[in-house]
C-alpha cells in the first residue's frame, strides 16, 4: 500500500501545508506551492510478505483487517482524483484542480489518522496524527460546494454519472468515497469524529464539482427516466 508506506516520514510534511489558523484565517497551499518535500521511501520493504502490515503505532495487523481495508480506500479515492485531474487539465474547469489537489493530501492526513487507533496509541502520535481538531477542512469544502452551486441547473429528477469524461470520473470518486464512508463506521471509536465529518461531506464536493464541471464544459447531464411500462428501441 504505497500511499501508506513510509507514513512516519510523510506525515509530518503533509501537515506542513496547512496553517494551524482559525477558520477564517485559514491559509491553504496547494502541492506546488509546497517548497519542501519528504525524504525518498524505499518502494519494498519486505516487511509484509507474510500478509501483515504495519500501523502508525507500529503494530502489526493482517492485511485484510479492517483498518487497511479503509486505507487502501482512502488510497483508491486519491488515486481516482489523481484522474480526474488529468482529465481536467486544459478544460474550462481546470480551476477544480488546485482544490482537488488539496484533497489528495488532505486525504493522506486521513489515512494517519485512520492507521493510529485510538486504543494501542500513545498520547503523542495522537496528537500528531489528529486530524481537523476545528473543522476546518470540512468547513471549506462547504464553502466550496456553495461557491460551485450557484448557477448549476436545478436538478428534480436522479442525475445519472454522465455530464462528460472529467465529470464522470468525479462521480466514480463520489461511489469511492461513499464506501470510504462505509468502511470508517465501524472504526469511528477509533479515528477522530472529523475524519469521519470529513469523508461524509467530501461526497457531497464530489457530486457537486461532477455537476460543476459539466456546466463548465458545456456538457449535458443524463438524467433518470422511469423505465416500468415504458417501450424503448431494444424492446421492438
Amino acid at each position: 500500500m504505497y500511499a501508506i508506506r513510509g507514513l512516519r516520514r510523510l506525515q509530518p510534511v503533509a501537515h506542513r501545508m496547512f496553517s494551524k489558523k482559525t477558520p477564517s484565517e485559514v491559509n491553504i497551499k496547494t502541492p506546488s506551492e509546497v517548497k519542501s518535500y519528504p525524504p525518498t521511501i524505499k518502494v519494498y520493504t519486505r516487511t509484509g510478505d507474510k500478509g501483515t502490515s504495519a500501523l502508525f503505532t507500529g503494530e502489526r495487523r493482517g492485511k485484510n483487517n479492517a483498518v487497511f481495508d479503509a486505507l487502501g480506500t482512502t488510497d483508491e479515492l486519491s488515486s481516482m482524483l489523481g484522474l480526474a485531474i488529468a482529465h481536467l487539465e486544459s478544460t474550462r474547469a481546470s480551476s477544480l484542480i488546485p482544490r482537488l489537489e488539496i484533497i489528495q493530501c488532505l486525504l493522506q492526513d486521513v489515512g494517519s489518522n485512520i492507521a493510529t487507533p485510538v486504543d494501542s496509541a500513545s498520547q503523542t502520535k495522537l496528537k500528531r496524527t489528529r486530524f481537523d481538531a476545528q473543522s476546518v477542512h470540512c468547513t471549506n469544502l462547504e464553502k466550496w460546494i456553495d461557491e460551485m452551486s450557484e448557477g448549476l441547473p436545478v436538478h428534480r429528477s436522479f442525475i445519472l454519472p454522465s455530464g462528460g469524461l472529467a465529470a464522470s470520473t468525479l462521480h466514480v470518486a463520489r461511489t469511492i468515497c461513499r464506501r470510504s464512508e462505509r468502511l470508517l463506521v465501524p472504526l469511528m471509536s477509533d479515528i477522530d469524529k472529523e475524519t469521519f465529518m470529513f469523508i461524509n461531506r467530501l461526497s457531497d464536493f464530489l457530486f457537486v464539482a461532477a455537476r460543476w464541471t459539466a456546466m463548465q464544459q458545456q456538457v449535458t447531464e443524463k438524467i433518470y427516466v422511469h423505465q416500468q411500462g415504458r417501450v424503448t428501441e431494444f424492446d421492438k
